[in-house]
């Protein structure tokens, strides 16, 4: 296979077109159990129904583990909102109701978020004993559900064409409580999309009947948990989260 044109390289892999295919190529000291994982989660997703790549092969480039899937052009939500900022209320909705309809979703087979959420916390060097217990607490406290959830549900994994739109990247995806998944949004957006993070929060929880403060509460927890793998300019961000384990009122 002869991959040339690059569509992104990230710190672990890198991503082509090839034909009618983009192919993730991993490096190779990326574990082989990760990527067989992410292979597994997006094809239990393939069996929903939503609409995201179908998953073609997984195989070995040259010592190098690979996962090709469909190409589907069109552009992403991110491009579509940057070049059309008057749209930017019409194009919110769109993201709302794809979030939702994801969340009606079932994948019994998929990790369990609560289950990862447990082990992220637990794995954070920097958070003393005290703030873990009280964080694992609030998390056991929490409804136990069975939703599709994203993971990085961002307008960025978000693909638009004329036949509709597009769920990219399954890497991060569990079955779990839907309103983890909206707080998790909600804090990427506040970092990468600030002007769009409080009227997207406000737009989901009217259109699904949810709680503000139900979200809220699962600010902390999944902010920790966005800790394993910050960038220095984003734990600043995420330990102001942490300040505040329970919302009340």
């Amino acid at each position: 296979m002869n991959l040339e044109q690059v569509l992104a390289a990230k710190n672990n892999k890198t991503i082509y077109h090839h034909e009618d295919m983009v192919v993730k190529v991993f490096n190779k000291n990326h574990p082989k159990s990760s990527i067989l994982n992410e292979a597994l989660n997006q094809a239990l997703v393939e069996e929903t129904g939503l609409k995201i790549p179908n998953i073609r092969s997984v195989s070995n480039i040259e010592g190098q583990w690979s996962i090709s899937m469909d190409y589907i052009p069109g552009q992403t939500l991110e491009q579509k909102l940057k070049e059309n900022p008057e749209k930017a209320s019409e194009l919110l909705e769109l993201f709302v109701d794809l979030q939702i309809d994801m969340h009606s979703k079932t994948a019994p087979l998929l990790n369990k978020l609560k289950d990862k959420l447990v082990r992220k916390i637990q794995s954070v060097k920097d958070l003393n004993d005290t703030t873990k217990y009280e964080l694992l607490t609030q998390l056991d406290s929490m409804p136990k559900h069975t939703k599709v959830c994203h993971g990085d549900f961002l307008p960025s994994n978000i693909i638009i064409n004329d036949t509709g739109a597009y769920i990219l990247d399954w890497s991060h995806a569990t079955q779990g409580n839907a309103s983890a998944d909206v707080a998790t949004t909600y804090l990427k957006l506040s970092l990468y999309f600030p002007d769009l993070a409080d009227a997207y929060l406000k737009l989901f929880c009217q259109k699904s009947n949810t709680s503000l403060k139900y979200v809220q509460q699962w600010f902390p927890i999944v902010a920790a948990q966005q800790l394993t793998t910050a960038s220095e300019a984003e734990v600043e961000f995420l330990n102001k989260w942490l300040d505040v384990i329970d919302y009340q009122g």
